[in-house]
């Protein structure tokens, strides 16, 4: 017979994966025994990994803009008993039984979608914002279709119509890029494109342009030539949520988008549109492209919409561009060249000399330094997209670890320390060590702050 003391972890491991109950029931037997271990007692090396994964999140600075830390309740509903049941279809028909709680949780996912985003219909189950821009493709076009999309090298991302992508090799797309001058979007040779070729669709949305989108002219367009329009939303979705961003909601047929970014989610997709588009959106998803939808996930969407209604998910939407906007002054303060000058939302993009290391070197540095960037693209891309021109930096995730404008001017500094000298491994080992520091300090700070709120607030996971 098990100790007292081993049936009481078996029973917390249990109700924190939610199905305590089950397991402690038959708590008696070896086979119980493993079935409720730890992952550090059933699988250690996965543990450490992961354990080695928190630790980094704690110890670097996350400046890659399409990553942020999920609160707990988010991690809760993502690893919880929902990820027993198949539930194929929909709340109104499912062609499994059992499905009363998944119905539950997926229906408020698509209700506080739409009362969030002010939409007419939400679709949850999309595995990711690619697959949920594939599900909008399925929904309103034919296979070989003209379609418009935004250029990768101009910031577009890869199912706009890159050329490697199933979304060019099943639809014939024409992309419109940046005006070399400005490197922001050229609506005029956007119309003129699209009265030249007359697409079926206009795909507006990005994975790395750091401007505000004119919406209104993205309608008159699609408009001048009877086409529909798709926002792709997936870096800006939260700070649309939280007013940092213009809606598009109001102008598009469709927004799609990740879950996992500025929304601070769990890992997934999703797809508003008008109701008149409803039913062939749900059909394209499921069965057109997607079998059983991951319930867990589909719940943790819906606690993280329910925080992105919160008030203070506005103060943390704000604050991202902020932030965002701070950095770009430092960076350019140190004479580093930003592309378009500077940024509107919530990532930035650094232009590396034409001369000098490559995007990957420098990120790879940078990493070394404790400051973690991704190499990126940069319009007129030179060098390709393995070795790359520029690097790409964001403020979504350091925000919700809590730095603020003074932090982010001294990370300013060391990145741009860094960028100029990327071959100093004395310069890069005490500024990872400054880093250490300064992550030890902000989340000291954030959890002083966390102890004295009235409210629960959004603590990041790894903490």
């Amino acid at each position: 017979m098990a100790s007292t003391e081993a049936t009481n972890a078996r029973e917390a491991t249990g109700s924190a994966l939610g199905y305590g109950a089950a397991v402690t029931a038959t708590a008696g037997t070896e086979a119980a025994a493993r079935a409720a271990g730890t992952l550090a007692q059933v699988d250690p090396e996965v543990s450490n990994a992961i354990v080695g994964e928190a630790t980094r999140l704690r110890e670097t600075i996350q400046l890659i803009p399409s990553e942020n830390y999920p609160s707990l309740a988010v991690m809760e509903a993502t690893g919880s008993v929902l990820t027993t049941k198949y539930a194929e279809g929909y709340p109104e028909f499912r062609y499994y039984q059992g499905c009363t709680w998944v119905n539950v949780v997926e229906d408020l996912a698509r209700k506080r979608a739409c009362a969030l985003f002010g939409a007419d219909h939400a679709n949850v189950q999309p595995h990711s914002g690619s697959s949920a821009n594939m599900g909008v493709y399925f929904a309103a076009l034919q296979l070989g279709d003209t379609v418009m999309g935004m250029e990768l090298n101009a910031g577009g991302h890869l199912t706009h119509g890159s050329p490697v992508n199933f979304s060019s090799k099943l639809y014939h797309f024409v992309t419109y890029g940046v005006a070399p001058q400005t490197e922001r979007i050229d609506y005029d040779q956007v119309a003129a494109l699209a009265k030249e070729h007359h697409p079926k669709m206009i795909v507006v949305g990005s994975s790395a342009y750091p401007r505000i989108f004119d919406w209104t002219r993205f309608r008159e367009i699609a408009d001048s030539v009877g086409a529909l329009l798709l926002a792709d939303m997936a870096h800006i979705s939260g700070l649309v949520a939280g007013g940092a961003h213009p809606s598009p909601v109001p102008y598009a047929d469709y927004a799609s988008t990740s879950t996992h970014k500025t929304l601070r989610g769990p890992r997934g997709g999703m797809v508003l549109c008008r109701q008149q588009y409803a039913e062939a959106l749900d059909k394209a998803i499921m069965p057109g492209m997607q079998g059983g939808p991951l319930e867990h996930v589909i719940a943790a969407k819906a606690v993280m919409l329910h925080e992105a209604a919160q008030p203070d998910f506005r103060d943390y939407a704000h604050a991202v561009v902020d932030n965002a906007k701070v950095l770009a002054d430092t960076l350019l303060s140190e004479r580093l060249t930003l592309v378009s000058g500077g940024t509107d939302n919530h990532l930035l993009l650094v232009r590396l000399p034409v001369d000098g290391p490559s995007g990957r070197q420098t990120a790879q540095a940078l990493e070394r330094a404790g400051l973690v960037v991704n190499a990126n693209t940069v319009p007129g891309e030179t060098k390709g997209p393995v070795r790359t021109s520029g690097i790409r930096l964001g403020t979504p995730a350091t925000t919700t670890f809590g730095f603020g404008p003074d932090e982010f001017r001294e990370i300013g500094h060391m990145v741009a320390a860094v960028v100029r000298d990327i071959r100093n491994r004395t310069l890069l080992s005490q500024t990872a060590t400054r880093v250490k520091e300064l992550c030890a300090t902000v989340e000291a700070r954030r959890r002083a702050r966390e102890a004295t709120r009235q409210h629960p607030a959004h603590v990041p996971v790894m903490a």
